[in-house]
Formats: structure tokens, C-alpha cells, sequence
């Protein structure tokens, strides 16, 4: 499965190394790769051929962990390239967009939203393998 995350703008600290630090986690489950462009124009060059494309906003459907696992498995399933889409400062309308996604209803800087979905990415794909790092009700919180 080819995972992509296309971002418009540079990546600094602190939150660059929160990034690599689930990228680096991901490896165990898949190969995430992120693409860092300078424009919004560069976004559309930048998505392969066939993929399914998510576009990150605040309206866009919120799902908790587990729904995000299953969407997840949809996409495995569905063996077209996964892209997930983060604008700049100023957001971003891609028409391309198969589906708008949102971890929650904050506005927040696009450089979390980053760091937000590559966790919700690893505890995703940590919940298809079986592992705890999820803790839902069974596990007594």
C-alpha cells in the first residue's frame, strides 16, 4: 500500500521532529511518504494517477480511531494509492478530492495537522495489526 502526504509549506520545528518520530514508528506497518510542495498549484502535479485522494479541513467528516482503522482497511482493499492533502496557513479547495476528513472541528496550525495525522495514521495502522497501542474500553481506562 503507497501512502502519501502532500503539504503545502516546509515543515519546522518543533513539529518537524514530532513528524519524524511517527514516521519512523510507521515503518513498522507501512511506507508513508511526505512531499512538501511551495505552492497550492504544486499539489495536483504531485498526486499519482489513480489514488484516492483526502483532503484535511476542520468541516470536513470527523471519525473516532477505530472508524479511522476502518477506512484505512477500505483503502488496503481498495489497492489504489492513499493520499492525504494539508494546505498551507490559508487552507486549501482541491477539486481532485475524493472525501474532506477533519480531526475535529478546531482550526488548527497546518503544521499540526501534519503531525496530527501522521499519529492517527500510526495508531490506525497499529490497530489493523493487532497491537495495544490503542486503548479502547476493553483495556480499562
Amino acid at each position: 500500500m503507497r501512502y502519501l502526504v502532500i503539504a503545502v509549506g516546509r515543515l519546522r520545528p518543533p513539529f518537524a521532529d514530532d513528524a519524524d518520530h511517527y514516521l519512523g514508528r510507521l515503518r513498522a506497518h507501512a511506507k508513508v511518504e511526505m512531499i512538501e510542495v511551495k505552492t497550492d498549484d504544486a499539489v495536483e502535479k504531485r498526486i499519482p494517477d489513480g489514488a484516492y485522494v483526502v483532503m484535511l479541513d476542520e468541516r470536513g467528516k470527523s471519525r473516532d480511531s477505530m472508524a479511522f482503522s476502518r477506512f484505512l482497511d477500505e483503502r488496503r482493499l481498495d489497492g489504489r494509492p492513499l493520499v492525504f492533502v494539508v494546505g498551507g496557513a490559508f487552507g486549501l479547495k482541491l477539486a481532485r478530492a475524493n472525501e474532506t476528513i477533519a480531526f475535529g472541528p478546531a482550526t488548527m496550525p497546518h503544521q499540526l495537522a501534519r503531525v496530527v495525522l501522521l499519529e492517527q495514521l500510526y495508531r490506525g495502522l497499529s490497530i489493523l495489526a493487532g497491537s495495544p497501542y490503542h486503548h479502547d474500553d476493553n483495556h480499562g481506562n
